[in-house]
């Protein structure tokens, strides 16, 4: 048990949720963890046909948690993006249906933990930022892209501006924007969808349509993790 993460069980769905309120849900090693623990188990279970990511509190997840940054060193920092590049490529190419429910303000790795998913619900009052880029860090950019287009990732990330959840809509990041009443629902028209065919062919439905590219995108991210003066970069963003 961790209590940084809650897991709900049905008998064809599993319901992950970020308990971290008073930190926005910001990705601990500690929940970071425990997600991948989660998502690794219910791949284990031929029964388990969704999974679907919400957040407790004021958002679904306020990325990376910068709350221990006079802790860390240049190869901690590292080895803990390494792991959170490791979580969302098990959310990507996963062989489920997943879900993510978005609301409040989002950013960076959270912002990528919903991107990841294959359906992505928000709130009208979501909001989503994405400042990686600002120290150096590519985590994510493949998958955006993929999800908006190239030449709107470029524009969004090189501005590192905000994004509205209509904005969202339009561009494609938020499949629909929807009010928190209307998510049951959602969700059980998604397992439905989700159990129409069979285990084996919805794997490779996914696997064809959402190419391998874990190499790739993880490669991305080290070289650029790598760079001597993470913690530094990250402490001027900052401001400290």
């Amino acid at each position: 048990m961790n209590e940084n993460l809650i897991v709900n069980r049905d008998a064809d769905s599993v319901t992950l949720t970020l308990n971290r309120p008073d930190k926005l849900n910001a990705l601990s090693p500690e929940l970071v963890e425990a997600l991948i623990q989660a998502i690794r188990q219910a791949h284990t279970d031929d029964a388990v046909r969704l999974i679907a990511f919400r957040g407790m509190g004021r958002n679904l997840c306020a990325g990376f948690d910068l709350g221990s940054l006079d802790q860390e060193t240049d190869a901690s920092l590292l080895l803990r993006l390494v792991r959170i590049e490791t979580l969302l490529q098990l959310i990507a190419h996963s062989p489920c249906m997943t879900v993510a429910y978005a609301h409040g303000r989002n950013f960076g790795a959270g912002v990528d933990l919903f991107a990841a998913c294959k359906r992505r619900y928000a709130t009208s009052d979501t909001k989503f930022r994405m400042p990686g880029l600002l120290f150096d860090l590519v985590l994510g950019t493949r998958r955006f892209a993929a999800l908006v287009g190239n030449e709107r990732a470029r524009e969004i990330l090189q501005t590192v501006r905000e994004i509205s959840a209509d904005e969202a809509n339009q561009i494609d990041l938020v499949s629909r924007v929807t009010e928190q009443d209307d998510w049951t629902t959602l969700f059980a028209r998604d397992l439905k969808d989700a159990t129409m065919l069979s285990p084996r062919a919805q794997e490779s439905l996914y696997a064809a349509v959402h190419p391998p590219t874990a190499d790739v995108d993880m490669a991305a991210l080290v070289r650029s993790a790598a760079e001597p003066g993470l913690r530094q970069r990250i402490e001027q963003y900052l401001g400290r």
